[in-house]
């Protein structure tokens, strides 16, 4: 039986044994994706043999010592890992986000042209395979890259679990479930540290915010009125990133009581007029259409176009003579940072700001944003991202 056994681990580390799932685990011989002890001292009795290399015994090891990693994602799936993840590839846009936090961009075999266009001002971006567009994806081409992991659309799971990729969805966009989604990705990327500190790092700058806005006295809370450039009068909803940041600055949403599922709504131009807010707060959730040119690491041209774009908005039908227009209080930001969590505490400071700069007199939002670009995503601090600023 140990003979056999043997013959079945030399096979398995020089031709790579597949499970029926398709996943290939280094070291174990019986098709179970778990390297036992019996096949741990099988591998070193190979590498004493000469038939493996330090490097492979090494790797089955840590196999060994580690795996399998069982998570559970926000969405209350049970995802287990079997081998250290070498590639991975998550389609919604703004989910990379989360890997160049963790310092994991080397493990990101494909990205979206989206994401290459959008993020191209970060090192090593221009250099990666694409799958497609953010809506138009080349599932074909994610099964050809063959990842570890991916994170696309839920259609998708069984044809990615039929060519024996793992599939993990994240949810970078919902503020109340994104610490629970980058603890996970932190695990299966063995990444737990990183992730903890990031998170440390967000909460210092959400519990400071917070201690301003509790010192903001209820009846001097700004009504406002958020909304995408998707198109005119998609207003936020309760679950757009939009709206978290809004409230967190100490404003109010009047889209609060939209439908309470949904990121963004159309309304009627009168539904504004009579709720008449104090503020208009545009996200440009698009980012090749206006103003999102303007709002980017390498803005378009000058401040020129966004003043033309929030001179329109001001004199749109139900906008118009509102408050928000007659006092000038219209402002633009950059949909990466309201809609994707990763960016939503710094959304929120620029919103505060906006709305209460008697209260922020001592805080640049531009300060932490330049932090977030330094520490976090590894690229040097620049572009347009909020207008008008606020001195």
């Amino acid at each position: 039986m140990r003979t056999a056994l043997l013959a079945l681990v030399c096979l398995s580390l020089i031709f790579a044994t597949a499970s029926a799932q398709g996943i290939v685990v280094p070291g174990d011989a019986d098709g179970d994706m778990i390297v036992s002890d019996e096949e741990l001292e099988l591998a070193e009795q190979s590498y004493s043999e000469g038939k493996i290399t330090s490097d492979e015994l090494e790797e089955i090891k840590h196999i060994h010592e580690k795996y399998p990693i069982t998570v559970t994602n926000s969405y209350g799936d049970t995802v287990t890992i079997y081998k250290p993840v070498n590639g991975i590839i998550s389609t919604p846009s703004w989910s990379i986000e989360m890997l160049f936090i963790l310092d994991a961009l080397d493990k990101v075999v494909g990205v979206t042209s989206t994401q290459q266009e959008v993020f191209g001002w970060i090192p090593g971006m221009d250099s990666k395979s694409t799958v497609g567009a953010w809506n138009s994806i080349d599932y074909e081409k994610i099964i050809e890259l063959n990842p570890d992991i991916v994170n696309t659309a839920f259609d998708q799971k069984d044809a990615m679990e039929h060519a024996g990729i793992t599939f993990l969805r994240l949810s970078t966009r919902n503020w109340t479930t994104f610490e629970t989604d980058l603890r996970c990705l932190g695990k299966v990327l063995e990444k737990e540290e990183r992730a903890e500190e990031f998170l440390r790092w967000n909460g210092d700058y959400k519990s400071q915010l917070a201690e301003i806005v509790d010192n903001i006295p209820s009846e001097n809370r700004l009504r406002v009125y958020g909304e995408s450039n998707h198109h005119n009068l998609f207003a936020a909803a309760p679950n757009s990133g939009l709206h978290h940041a809004i409230t967190s600055a100490g404003g109010i949403n009047i889209g609060k009581d939209l439908g309470f599922e949904s990121s963004f709504l159309d309304v009627d131009p009168e539904w504004i007029l009579t709720e008449d807010p104090d503020a208009v707060i545009i996200a440009a959730t698009m980012s090749e259409w206006a103003p999102g040119p303007a709002l980017d690491y390498y803005p378009s041209d000058t401040t020129e176009s966004l003043n033309q774009y929030l001179e329109l908005t001001r004199n749109r039908p139900g906008i118009m003579n509102t408050d928000a227009a007659n006092n000038g209080r219209i402002y633009l930001l950059h949909g990466y940072c309201s809609e994707g969590a990763p960016r939503g505490v710094i959304a929120a400071y620029y919103i505060a700001k906006w709305l209460y700069p008697e209260y922020l007199q001592d805080i640049d939002p531009n300060e932490i944003h330049e932090e977030y670009f330094e520490k976090w995503l590894g690229a040097p601090y620049q572009g347009i991202w909020a207008y008008p600023q606020e001195s």
